[in-house]
């Protein structure tokens, strides 16, 4: 059971005395979700609820601010993609979301997931997540 939130990330490089050509760099962040109910190492099982909304990311400097310091460079835009996710994941999530869906301000889980992350849920296979 694995799932991750993915994000196009742009970043800057700087250091005192050498110069980067280019100094800014794109690429995919994948930060993995931990475990419905459970706290991981930065984020825990609510941060779809905390950060994002109808599947964009709801407030993006402080999070931009947090990847910052979880890869030690300076992110300067951030944008969130998808949640990928396997199967049995999906299925943890949705039953921990029901368990108190007033947390949620919803009626059911699928409404709950809507209203975070919109048409953002990616299933696929746990090897690819």
């Amino acid at each position: 059971m694995t799932a991750a939130y993915v994000f196009d990330a742009a970043f800057r490089v700087s250091a005192a005395a050498v110069s980067l050509t280019p100094g800014r760099f794109e690429t995919t962040l994948r930060l993995f979700a931990p475990e419905p109910g459970e706290s991981g190492a930065q984020i825990d099982w609510l941060f779809f609820r905390d950060r994002l909304w109808r599947g964009e990311i709801s407030d993006e400097a402080p999070l931009r601010r947090a990847a910052s310091d979880w890869l030690g460079v300076e992110v300067e835009s951030l944008t969130f993609k998808e949640l990928r996710t396997d199967e049995a994941y999906l299925e943890a999530l949705r039953e921990a979301v029901a368990e108190d869906l007033t947390r949620f301000n919803a009626e059911s889980a699928d409404e709950a997931l809507q209203q975070y992350l919109g048409s953002s849920i990616h299933v696929v296979p746990r090897e690819e997540v």
